[in-house]
């Protein structure tokens, strides 16, 4: 219990400082991208925030696992974190742990089922617009047969990609390009997918509450005619034996 309330403890004094670290990590990821051609300063500096951020969700990792008691378990479960700390901090990998550092703060909330589902889904298609646009034009803004030149560009394809529309007025045409744009669109339908399920559950959850509610007044209104009935034949009887006696 002691080694539990620890890792509680340190998973919730440390939930608001890795959001502010995944934050920078956006930061020193985009701004290189963004500003190009940046300056060798500021891509020092992006990219000593992109390893001092993953220092600090390495060193997070083995502190929970320290204080864990089932550690076998703890890593099977936490797989997601074991590869946001074993990935290199490379193209186009950085793009990979950003996504499994933002699920780590996410799983930390503590937030309402609904509220979770309705934060995970906004904060994955922001997400993913954002580094897919950041992450494709990086490698296909220098290639001399693309068409995805600016950061407007990037993100109407990612846009676009994601909702597997296709327009086709952009694509890419490396083949990192093509990997990211595999995945965001197996992200769209994954996505898509949550939404459905989870709206066709709530309508299904109303439907279930109105059919209770429905049962339960009818059960009343059934026990009320009933007790009706009952009442009349006591009447009935009450009459039939005031007839007796007078009789």
């Amino acid at each position: 219990m002691n080694e539990q309330s620890a890792q509680a403890r340190w998973e919730q004094r440390t939930q608001r400082p890795l959001l502010a670290l995944a934050v920078a990590f956006a930061v020193a990821y985009a701004v290189p991208i963004v500003d190009n051609p940046a300056s060798r300063s500021l891509t020092v500096a992006c990219t000593a925030t992109e390893w001092v951020v993953w220092g600090a969700f390495a060193v997070d990792y083995v502190m929970r696992l320290a204080l864990t008691r089932r550690r076998r378990e703890f890593v099977r479960t936490h797989w997601i974190d074991l590869c946001a700390v074993v990935l290199p901090l490379l193209q186009p990998l950085r793009l990979l742990r950003m996504v499994s550092t933002l699920l780590l703060v996410g799983r930390r909330a503590r937030m309402a089922s609904q509220i979770r589902l309705t934060t995970y889904v906004g904060g994955a298609v922001v997400g993913l617009l954002m580094f897919g646009s950041l992450a494709v034009l990086s490698v296909e803004r220098e290639s001399p047969n693309g068409n995805i030149r600016t950061l407007g560009d990037a993100v109407w394809w990612s846009f676009t990609t994601m909702t597997t529309v296709g327009y086709g007025d952009h694509a890419p045409t490396t083949g990192l390009g093509r990997m990211i744009a595999v995945g965001l669109m197996l992200s769209g339908i994954a996505l898509l997918g949550v939404v459905t399920a989870n709206i066709a559950a709530w309508f299904i959850s109303r439907f279930e509450k109105d059919d209770v509610e429905e049962r339960r007044q009818t059960e009343a209104i059934a026990s009320l005619a009933e007790e009706v009935r009952l009442l009349r034949a006591e009447v009935a009887r009450l009459a039939a034996d005031r007839e007796s006696q007078q009789s």
